[in-house]
């Protein structure tokens, strides 16, 4: 039985799983991947002591400062579900099961899917839920990014670099991602064709995509692109933590030391419901829950 199970590797978990292994406590991390969201990010200007740095350099630095130590990793798991029972908290993966004392839940969250016809059959040949992994391959290319934003705004300002033109597809009536992010998009007409009001119905093609459906103010035209990013909120990976409570959001409801409804089981990052998502908040709260996890280990009792 491990001492403590991170489920996630993300900037909660991994700064989790540095501050719990410091605490000599033992421990294993299980996670799909390497990053979450921090290595879908392009450029990062408000991580404090980086001026500026990239959503790829940043996760490799906190890749390579955590496999500094000698932290037990199950990378490609995937947590199907968390339980506590009367001897301790059992995790179940696509590959196996794991028992633990204590659980963080630092899983993240996922994109949201648009639900339209197309959707499905495309992913993959021309439509993405990330810029900053698949934008190289749009260069020179007419492309749409649907959301309004700071993570649609984010992707459109990674891809003005590369692609011919970007549509900026947004359902409400005006942007709503940072006014610094906004302004830069503002100042770049000649790439970025911002179309708010507007909503994709369908995504055609043959191979791959060649054209998207869109409805602004009630009437329907066509884009002709190659591709197609889907920025429009994102999903927490919390369904499989049944017992824990969660708000309307499906997030997962943590008290200031990280406490779920639980005892033993501790959430952090952008899975819980703690305001702002921001890389830097993800981080610290991964630190107070491995510290609230230690606490709670020096006085367990199964």
């Amino acid at each position: 039985m491990y001492d403590l199970i991170i489920i996630g590797a993300g900037p909660a978990g991994i700064t989790a799983s540095i501050y719990a292994i410091r605490k000599s406590i033992g421990l294993l991390v299980i996670s799909k991947d390497i990053g979450g969201q921090a290595a879908w990010s392009g450029d990062i200007e408000n991580y404090t002591g980086y001026q500026f740095i990239s959503g790829p350099e940043l996760t490799s630095k906190f890749e390579e400062h955590m496999r500094k130590y000698d932290i037990s990793l199950k990378e490609g798991e995937e947590a199907l579900e968390v339980r506590r029972g009367q001897d301790g908290i059992t995790v179940k993966t696509n590959k196996g099961a794991y028992e633990a004392k204590t659980v963080i839940i630092a899983s993240g969250k996922r994109s949201r899917e648009l639900d339209i016809p197309g959707e499905k059959e495309f992913k993959n040949r021309g439509l993405t839920y990330c810029a900053t992994c698949d934008g190289p391959l749009f260069a020179g290319k007419d492309v749409a990014v649907i959301g309004g934003g700071n993570s649609a705004l984010d992707a459109a300002l990674q891809l003005m670099r590369i692609a011919r033109r970007v549509y900026l597809i947004n359902i409400v009536s005006r942007l709503t991602g940072d006014p610094v992010m906004i302004e830069k998009i503002q100042g770049s007409d000649d790439i970025v064709c911002v179309m708010n009001n507007a909503k994709v119905r369908e995504i055609t093609g043959d191979k791959m995509v060649r054209m998207i459906k869109v409805e602004k103010n009630g009437k329907a035209e066509t884009l002709a692109v190659e591709g197609v990013f889907v920025e429009i909120g994102l999903i927490p990976n919390s369904a499989f933590a049944p017992d824990v409570a969660k708000n309307s959001l499906g997030e997962i409801k943590v008290d200031a030391f990280n406490q779920t409804n639980i005892p033993g089981i501790f959430a952090a990052g952008d899975v819980t419901d703690v305001p702002e998502k921001q890389i830097i908040i993800a981080a610290g709260e991964g630190s107070k829950a491995a510290l609230t996890a230690f606490r709670y280990l020096n006085s367990y009792k199964p």
